[in-house]
């Protein structure tokens, strides 16, 4: 179960752009790591001034659809089933999908509103691949986030109804608060630098316990039968929260100056990128750690950490990338497709 919330962290830094020629890596290999990552600003300079950093309406597209950030949609939900299955073995393949059609919905209005309020206090202001800045209007962006959330609402009160379990509601709606009073005026606690403990309280504890509990049923014959609140779901959840966290936390890399120049206060623009690259490192090793602590603990199933072992080499990846490219305010960075 924890897998599906650790086998994100390649997405934590994955470039949309196709890794530089094996050439190229070669011709720099022997230089010091500072001297390449000089070489690899000027370029990229260079690149912009002449006008060879214009990018297609296609790839705007793309980076605006952000369509990796659904997997947060996506982890949270399978997990906390997979920990009602494991606790109660019940699944409800109708439920399941239908809960995933509603949480899709609930993160394209927490994608579009953000580019709205972003808009506003103009720190999407030189962001191309901004919705509003590609539609052109804000009315029309903010119009889209509402119905998507009005949709998504619809998709969760049907579950409820079918669950009949209430904690799923009140901690489905608690999450979707979260979400509201990070970006959303009049809190905007993103600009407190609060995002990152925000968002590890709605998909994390809120979201994972709330999809587990949405696995209770409710029939005529022998009415509604209640899951507990089990330590398998305890863990799972705070690995799904770390690991999402560290999503929204490798987002800002490549916007530190622009969130600096409106006054949004992330946690990056108070440590800086060497510090905040030493900490990625710090957070994933302590993932791991977790993990195999749940594991021992027997707070979850064996399989979870033979599973969890498994994306070792893709989180020293993470580790190493972060690591050599921390400082780069463009490609690959700029290339993120998570951008709160």
């Amino acid at each position: 179960m924890p897998l599906a919330g650790i086998a994100l962290a390649p997405l934590l830094v994955s470039p949309l752009a196709p890794p530089s020629p094996r050439g190229s890596a070669a011709a720099v290999s022997a230089e010091p790591a500072r001297r390449r990552r000089a070489l690899r600003r000027v370029r990229c300079s260079a690149a912009a001034a002449s006008g060879g950093g214009e990018l297609s309406r296609a790839t705007l597209l793309w980076r605006a659809a952000k369509l990796p950030i659904y997997s947060v949609a996506l982890v949270p939900l399978t997990v906390g089933t997979a920990a009602a299955y494991n606790h109660a073995g019940l699944f409800f393949a109708r439920r399941y999908f239908g809960l995933l059609a509603a949480a899709v919905l609930v993160i394209t209005w927490l994608n579009l509103s953000n580019d709205v309020y972003d808009s506003d206090t103009g720190a999407d202001k030189n962001k191309k691949e901004s919705v509003v800045n590609i539609v052109g209007s804000r009315a029309v962006t903010e119009y889209a986030a509402n119905v998507s959330l009005l949709l998504g609402f619809g998709g969760l009160f049907w579950a409820f109804a079918e669950a009949g379990d209430v904690r799923f509601i009140v901690l489905v709606l608690c999450a979707i608060l979260c979400g509201y009073v990070y970006q959303c005026p009049p809190f905007r606690l993103s600009y407190r630098g609060l995002g990152e403990p925000l968002c590890f309280a709605a998909f994390g504890p809120l979201a994972t316990s709330a999809f587990y509990f949405s696995n209770s049923s409710r029939s005529i014959s022998s009415g509604t039968v209640l899951l507990p609140l089990s330590k398998t779901v305890i863990a799972s959840s705070i690995l799904v929260g770390l690991t999402t966290t560290l999503i929204l936390f490798c987002s800002h890399f490549h916007q530190i100056e622009g969130d600096r120049a409106v006054g949004k206060m992330s946690p990056l623009v108070r440590i800086g990128t060497k510090t905040g690259a030493t900490l990625v490192t710090v957070a994933i090793g302590a993932l791991y750690t977790l993990l195999a602590a749940f594991g021992i603990s027997r707070c979850l199933p064996p399989s979870c950490i033979v599973l969890g072992a498994l994306t070792l080499p893709l989180g020293k990846w993470v580790v190493d990338y972060v690591q050599r490219n921390h400082d780069v305010n463009s490609p690959p960075f700029s290339h993120l497709p998570f951008s709160f």
